[in-house]
């Protein structure tokens, strides 16, 4: 198995991650903050995915300008903040998420081993494909863990029941 490969295997083990963790939750359910006053919510941390997956994969390697999901002229807290327990909300959350992914995907098709030392900047804080790649499955990794954690919370399920 290539690197390209292995790094594109942990992306798409992470996202059923959340995938799993937020499964069979009503829309309160998912919007529950397990610890206040922190708005972070199972709701949140998937809008959060959104505009993380955009921004890298769309904006950063597909070099787009467009805005990000969730993310209104900057303002970071909306995508937890905004986070509530609608129907609409929750659906416009999973739709952008899978959305973005088949994207992302798509970008990724596109991509050879070779790819990965591609280095358009080396003023930016992340200048190639691999490091782009590194960073979405770290952010993942990171956030599968608060994902654990808050289906914990809300009942009791955790570790790889799902």
């Amino acid at each position: 198995m290539s690197e390209l490969e292995a790094l594109r295997r942990w992306l798409r083990e992470a996202r059923g991650v959340v995938e799993a963790k937020a499964a069979g939750l009503s829309a309160e359910q998912l919007a529950a903050r397990s610890v206040p006053p922190s708005e972070l919510s199972v709701l949140g941390l998937v809008r959060h995915l959104a505009q993380m997956e955009h921004y890298w994969f769309v904006v950063t390697l597909s070099r787009t300008d467009e805005p990000r999901p969730f993310f209104p002229a900057g303002d970071w807290a909306a995508q937890f903040r905004d986070a509530v327990a609608d129907d609409a909300v929750v659906e416009e959350a999973f739709s952008t998420w899978r959305a973005v992914r088949a994207r992302a995907d798509a970008v990724l098709d596109g991509l050879e081993q070779s790819d990965l030392d591609f280095v358009w900047d080396p003023d930016d804080r992340i200048g190639s494909v691999r490091e782009v790649l590194e960073q979405v499955v770290y952010e993942y990794s990171r956030h599968c863990g608060h994902l654990d954690l808050l289906r914990e919370a809300i009942d009791g399920e955790t570790g790889e029941e799902r």
